[in-house]
């Protein structure tokens, strides 16, 4: 059993990262988003202070049952997504996801960041973990459900107007 879970977005990383970090940790990739809003109308309300509604990314749910699995034999979790908003989003929706499955319990949870594959930035990186970028989460959100709200409603006007495949 590894006592800390680390959750990448590519799976290219997870075996230089495992042999950086050693047995204790056990590294597995998230591909990608996990997420995204339903696709029916009503996904973000703006009547209701802009809640969104979200659900798994089927293709991806495979990857999600084997994360939750495995976190329910880990002691901690930590978060290596990409250091940008996207990144953060894509932890905070993994976090959800393990939350409402009842697999992180009260396991710590570690938002680690590095701009490098190195043994040295992971290390570093693990040691000063941070909590999830709330600004970050909403940064990406915000974006998201502008494309909703907008960009899907005014894409089609463009293909009309200008030219079929531009995006608002």
């Amino acid at each position: 059993m590894s006592k800390n879970l680390v959750i990448v977005e590519s799976p290219a990383k997870c075996k230089t990262i495992k042999k950086y970090l050693g047995k204790d940790y056990d590294v597995m990739a998230s591909y990608g988003h996990v997420r995204d809003l339903v696709p029916t109308e009503g996904a973000v309300d703006p009547a209701a202070d802009f809640a969104m509604k979200y659900q798994l990314i089927e293709r991806n749910s495979k990857h999600v049952d084997a994360i939750i699995k495995a976190m329910k034999k880990a002691d901690a979790l930590y978060l290596a997504t990409d250091p940008d908003r996207e990144g953060e989003a894509i932890s905070w929706h993994l976090c959800e996801l393990l939350k409402e499955r009842k697999a992180l319990k009260d396991k710590p949870v570690h938002r680690v960041v590095f701009n490098e594959i190195t043994k040295r930035a992971i290390s570093e990186a693990i040691d000063h973990s941070r909590e999830l970028s709330t600004e970050l989460i909403n940064a990406q959100q915000a974006r998201r459900a502008l494309d909703y709200l907008v960009g899907f409603n005014l894409s089609p006007l463009l293909w009309k107007k200008i030219r079929r495949g531009l995006s608002a």
